[in-house]
């Protein structure tokens, strides 16, 4: 078995056994290439035949390209899984990635929308069937955290209008369900109104839908999302994953629990949950240099 078989085996096994999203394959997909690219023109075919320094060689060509400490912990964690998963079905005798350090990565706090912000960016004259489609994603978005691929799967009936909740599948494929508040149902109802003059005499069953009558992809809603921004005026590298850092900031900073915002991340430990935290402290920090009456030295020795 060549090195493209071995990893179609692993990419089949990822998706079915350990039940990684869709695009979680095609990201390990699209590292595993480019690494059995490398080895091939090493000419290295067999999994078993690769050393520790064909992967140092490997990193260094990653690293003389200029990919980012963060893109390179993702390609040696991608990297490692594929050795072990061999390693696991006893092809592989030893894990030659086993000794390969991550390299140190900066800590960067997630980028979030004020509340003012969110206001501006959700402040949409509804006139066309698109505004109402558009406010009722946005508002659902903010309003409950979720992941963009979790948003655009959502059917009609994963909408719960009579119990103010919504029911979404995310990572790992674990159904969760997240609470809605009355502002959000209104302008789901108003949406679904105008719904199907989206439809274009199809028959889906996915609740966001583009011009086209057809469900709205990823691509598709950064460019309705980046077009909003520019007429806001607001940070054009917001992204959907920004009202979902939003969301989680603003809940904490008015004293929401940390277990409850876990929950409605679907965060599988705690310890992810915890960043935001981190955020709201720091607002309270720059916030108290800003405004305390006494944030300058005094002129005097006491």
């Amino acid at each position: 078995m060549n090195l493209e078989k071995q990893m179609m085996e692993y990419l089949e096994y990822v998706l079915i056994e350990q039940h990684l999203a869709e695009n979680t394959k095609k990201s390990y997909q699209m590292e595993l290439n480019k690494y059995v690219c490398f080895l091939n023109r090493e000419r290295v075919c067999d999994i078993k035949k690769v050393t520790v320094d064909h992967i140092l060689l490997y990193l260094n060509c990653l690293s003389r390209d200029e990919l980012s400490a963060r893109s390179i912990a993702h390609s040696i964690t991608v990297i490692h899984n594929f050795h072990q998963y061999f390693l696991k079905v006893g092809y592989l005798d030893i894990d030659v990635s086993k000794g390969i350090e991550q390299p140190k990565l900066r800590k960067s706090l997630p980028h979030t929308l004020t509340v003012e912000e969110v206001d501006r960016l959700l402040n949409i004259p509804l006139e066309t069937p698109f505004d109402y489609r558009n406010k009722a994603m946005l508002e659902l978005l903010y309003g409950t955290g979720l992941r963009i691929s979790e948003l655009l799967s959502l059917q009609l009936n994963d909408i719960d209008f009579i119990n103010c909740t919504v029911r979404c599948m995310g990572k790992g494929k674990k159904e969760r369900i997240v609470p809605i508040n009355d502002y959000i149902i209104q302008y789901l109802s108003l949406y679904l109104e105008h719904r199907g003059l989206l439809l274009k005499n199809k028959d889906y069953k996915e609740l966001f839908l583009n011009n086209h009558g057809k469900p709205i992809t990823r691509q598709g809603f950064f460019k309705i999302l980046k077009k909003l921004l520019l007429q806001k005026g607001l940070d054009i590298t917001t992204s959907p994953h920004t009202l979902r850092h939003s969301f989680a900031t603003h809940l904490i900073e008015n004293g929401a629990d940390l277990r409850v915002v876990q929950e409605m991340l679907g965060h599988s430990d705690i310890a992810t949950t915890r960043i935001y935290t981190h955020i709201s402290n720091q607002k309270v920090k720059r916030d108290y240099q800003e405004y305390h009456p006494r944030k300058e030295e005094d002129e005097y020795e006491i």
